[in-house]
């Protein structure tokens, strides 16, 4: 019902008159809910066209809510509401798969997913005189698939012509999303307009002037001629408008819109700016003071801290434009500013000393002094708060407890300690610097002098990477436990190439983080001797290129054991023999099954790679595997049917891509 009310309010007013309105509402028909699209002018609903394939996997469960349409061109009646009758007028409209036509063109809806669908609505409107399409979106970042969403939306009238008004949604899903923005108007395959595809702000419009003549002209093929004669036709809903001037009517301050490249953003820039982007949404929306991070001084928590520190960039720079007073009012809210305050930032940096704070929380036998110096210069050049304390005194305490209480005295393994005594004991230290972030994060902000009644905490930014979840080489509730970890669906291999992008004068400018790409990933919970420091890869057995590969496998090629063995034969076998191959699959799939259970628990992670390990939305997957057993088998019978052959390197097959490596 709040739907319709607020549907009245948008069409009654002023500025909405003599503009044909693409408006999205649930709407509830012979007591079945479908998601759709209102068409509507001058204070007249023209026609309800719902969905017809609705988004059901991945990222996307819309049958939770809504149900597909009858079928294509099925037009039904539909009865508004009373409230709704008795504000416009009107009592019935029609429902279903239909087409408006103006006095000048025709116009199609779809919506979102079905532009992606094989049979998309588009061709058979198409084909049937329409010119005209809209498509209204909640599209989510994914990094490097803006071409593909591009192309599709190109694609939709390069073969056959036509307009093409694609409106996607920018911000925070309330979820682990960012809608991506990016809208655009294609004609006849070619852009002619584009918005930003991260912004701060809540609102962005673009608009272009295309001559209804060039569609016709374009589509003037007798292929298409001949598929247009034969196709099934549209009910039509006739509105006296038209979108385009009388023919002697000319204008000459009116011209057509050149068309344009496509703007694309490097992946490298697609991390600084698209979670800096959701974070800031997630924030105001939240109502919360600002960030804690605990800043180890490895890539991971420098790629999340450089992510708050673009945020204060772009929000620094939205203040100094001017042209969204929201985000102003917005950071002083999260700041806690007094309400009229003349506060305005002179640099990121001030904006980052009153919204973020960090924490090297140190084991004084196991911290090295290099990645301590690290974080705290980090922290420094990008204006964050610091503390640097040692938590061995609570550390000791708990060892203490657990002794008492068993008489078991756990050791690490340097000093002859079990696996399971060394694992215990690095899960302990992980688990207080949790419990110190949670509580820090907390009291904080009071601590820091916060004005009384300002409402709001700091929320604790987690800082795993997509390779370690996928992999389990994290602890359950320790520092990866967190409210949003803005790295959780990006690889390592990715964050370092983000780390050394930042590092470049003409970007972040940040020099002091070539720093952390040459130092060895460590997560410093082992004491540190003369022969032996800690190294991320030879914990887990498995290098964080290898886990990307294994990863794409898994989720996106959807292949298991076998199927991955197999692949891997082609992809590694000029480097590894088959039975190296199959030992490294079997490697990682005996890690993942065992630490699947750790994704029930993990954090919310902005969404980002294909990739992802999500259990809650994204990969909903078993947390207690059954045994790969038959897979296995059937891999060691084809090693063994290969004799000499899958114990020895092939070598580099013939015209074989240095690119498949």
């Amino acid at each position: 019902m709040h739907c319709w009310e607020s549907l009245s309010e948008i069409i009654q007013h002023p500025d909405c008159l003599n503009i044909l309105l693409d408006i999205g509402m649930p709407v509830k028909h012979k007591n079945v809910r479908y998601n759709c699209r209102l068409i509507c002018y001058n204070k007249e609903i023209l026609l309800i066209r719902p969905k017809l394939s609705l988004a059901n996997d991945g990222n996307y469960y819309e049958m939770r809510y809504f149900t597909p349409w009858k079928g294509v061109r099925v037009v039904e009646k539909f009865y508004l509401p009373r409230s709704v009758s008795k504000i416009i007028g009107q009592k019935e409209v029609p429902i279903g798969d239909a087409l408006i036509s103006t006095l000048d063109t025709c116009l199609g809806a779809e919506t979102c997913e079905e532009l992606f669908t094989p049979n998309a609505p588009h061709i058979d409107m198409g084909l049937d005189g329409c010119e005209v399409f809209t498509n209204s979106s909640g599209s989510h970042h994914e990094l490097r698939k803006l071409h593909t969403r591009v192309e599709l939306i190109m694609s939709a009238t390069l073969k056959s012509g036509g307009i093409y008004i694609y409106a996607n949604q920018q911000g925070c899903d309330g979820d682990r999303l960012y809608y991506d923005g990016c809208s655009m108007i294609i004609a006849n395959g070619k852009i002619v307009g584009q918005g930003s595809q991260f912004s701060l702000n809540d609102v962005e419009v673009i608009t272009a002037s295309i001559d209804l003549e060039d569609v016709r002209s374009y589509r003037e093929q007798k292929s298409r001629a001949m598929q247009a004669r034969d196709q099934p036709k549209y009910e039509r809903i006739e509105v006296n408008m038209s979108l385009s001037s009388e023919g002697d009517m000319i204008d000459l301050q009116l011209q057509p819109t050149m068309p344009k490249e496509v703007v694309y953003h490097l992946p490298e820039e697609e991390i600084a700016y698209g979670p800096a982007c959701y974070l800031w949404d997630y924030l105001r929306r939240a109502k919360q003071a600002g960030f804690f991070l605990p800043l180890s001084g490895g890539i991971d928590s420098c790629a999340t801290a450089l992510i708050v520190h673009s945020l204060t960039r772009l929000v620094f720079e939205a203040i100094q434009s001017g042209k969204n007073p929201q985000v102003l009012v917005d950071l002083h809210r999260i700041s806690g500013e007094e309400e009229g305050s003349t506060w305005r930032p002179k640099t990121p940096q001030e904006i980052c000393n009153r919204i973020f704070c960090t924490a090297y929380m140190a084991m004084e036998k196991h911290s090295s002094s290099l990645t301590r110096q690290r974080a705290a210069d980090l922290a420094e050049a990008i204006g964050a708060n610091h503390l640097d304390f040692a938590i061995d005194s609570v550390y000791d305490a708990q060892v203490q407890l657990l002794q008492s209480t068993t008489g078991y005295e756990a050791k690490f393994k340097v000093y002859g300690g079990t696996k399971a005594s060394n694992l215990a004991l690095q899960n302990i230290q992980a688990r207080l610097r949790m419990v110190n972030a949670y509580t820090l994060a907390q009291l904080l902000p009071q601590i820091r002098g916060r004005r009384e009644g300002a409402p709001g905490s700091l929320l604790v930014l987690g800082s795993a990477n997509v390779d370690e979840s996928l992999r389990g080489y994290l602890t359950k509730y320790d520092c990866s436990s967190a409210d949003i970890n803005p790295i959780g669906g990006i690889s390592k291999t990715d964050l370092k190439r983000f780390i050394r992008w930042a590092s470049q004068p003409d970007t972040l400018g940040l020099a002091l983080l070539q720093d952390f790409l040459d130092a060895p990933p460590t997560a410093e919970l082992e004491p540190i001797t003369d022969n032996y420091v800690q190294a991320d890869e030879a914990d887990m057995g498995v290098t964080y290129d290898e886990l990307s590969v294994y990863g794409r496998l898994r989720k996106i090629n959807k292949l298991g054991p076998w199927g991955m063995w197999e692949k891997l034969l082609h992809l590694w076998g000029d480097s590894l023999s088959p039975q190296q191959i199959y030992e490294k699959v079997r490697f990682f799939h005996w890690n993942y099954a065992i630490n699947r259970h750790k994704q029930t628990t993990i954090t919310p992670a902005y969404h980002m790679e294909a990739y992802g390990v999500d259990d809650n939305r994204f990969d909903m997957r078993p947390f207690l595997y059954p045994s790969f057993q038959w897979a296995y088998q059937k891999i060691e019978k084809a090693i063994e049917a290969m004799g000499e052959a899958g114990k020895r390197v092939a070598g580099p097959a013939e015209g074989k891509s240095d690119e498949l490596k």
